[in-house]
């Protein structure tokens, strides 16, 4: 048998999974990589949009340019961060309360078949109704204070959290279930070691739903009445035609949301660590 046969046949041969691997990590984007693509998009968004209002393209009446609204991001900061308190308290009033109502519903709705066969639909109807059609109503009901935004921020949170949370509770291997069964475990500790950490992904993808739902829902409300928070500020800036006050809110809008998305990504770190270390096992 000749040498490259014996090395084609034994223990010379390449490690070519070893080699894929390798192959597979060179070709993911370095972070410097994830960062700087973003970031230059947005650069050469942003410079398009200077071009085209400067060049006339767009009359500037319409449409501020960046520069524009950056002064008046700076211009009006203190109002700004003022009116955002508000619309941050009651979205994150409702985000609370919408958790809680959410997660009780999942729980019945996981432990009485009766309860979700009846409500599962209901609750579906209920998404096919327009926010701003509810707006106008909570308003009427409960006056202008921060109650009818809160209530609209429940009623926006609420469903991703449920959905989220009763899928997840029902995606339980049945397996898993009669082996603690036989191991003569209670109702709780099925619900505890069983369905909650096998729900929480799941859970945690609804929460970063609802926390975008949360500002723009407490936004929507605040357009219809109040004193105070970001739908009452572009309310006043709309009716003055300050569009680059507009976009500004808008700007601090995203911003909100954006926050609080981060917010639940380090809730979710903090109490699933076992993600995190299968995300760096899965990058080695």
């Amino acid at each position: 048998m000749s040498a490259p046969e014996a090395s084609e046949l034994g223990g010379g041969a390449r490690p070519r999974p070893a080699r894929r691997g390798a192959r597979a990590r060179s070709a993911a984007p370095s972070r410097a990589r994830r960062v700087l693509t973003p970031l230059v998009a947005v650069v050469a968004l942003l410079a398009v949009w200077e071009a085209v209002v400067d060049l006339g393209l767009v009359p500037n009446f319409l449409l501020p340019t960046p520069v524009q609204v950056v002064t008046a991001l700076v211009e009006d900061a203190a109002l700004l961060a003022s009116h955002s308190v508000t619309t941050l308290a009651e979205a994150a009033a409702g985000l609370v309360v919408g958790v809680v109502l959410g997660f009780a519903f999942a729980v019945l709705m996981d432990r009485f078949e009766t309860f979700y066969l009846a409500f599962e639909p209901l609750m579906t109807i209920s998404q096919t109704i327009p926010t701003v059609a509810i707006a106008p109503l909570l308003v009427l009901w409960l006056g202008y204070g921060a109650l009818p935004k809160v209530v609209l921020v429940v009623v926006s949170t609420f469903f991703p959290i449920t959905v989220s949370l009763a899928s997840g509770f029902r995606s339980v291997d049945p397996d898993v279930i009669d082996l603690m069964r036989t191991m003569n475990a209670s109702r709780w500790q099925i619900f505890w070691y069983a369905k909650l950490p096998a729900a929480a992904d799941q859970f945690f993808s609804g929460l970063k739903i609802s926390a975008t739902y949360a500002i723009v829902g407490a936004v929507i409300a605040e357009w219809l009445g109040g004193n105070a928070g970001l739908g009452v500020y572009m309310t006043r800036v709309r009716k003055s035609f300050s569009y680059d006050r507009m976009f500004a809110s808008i700007i601090i809008i995203s911003v909100l949301s954006l926050a609080l998305m981060k917010l639940v990504e380090l809730v979710q770190r903090a109490l699933m660590p076992w993600k995190r270390a299968e995300r760096n096992s899965n990058e080695r």
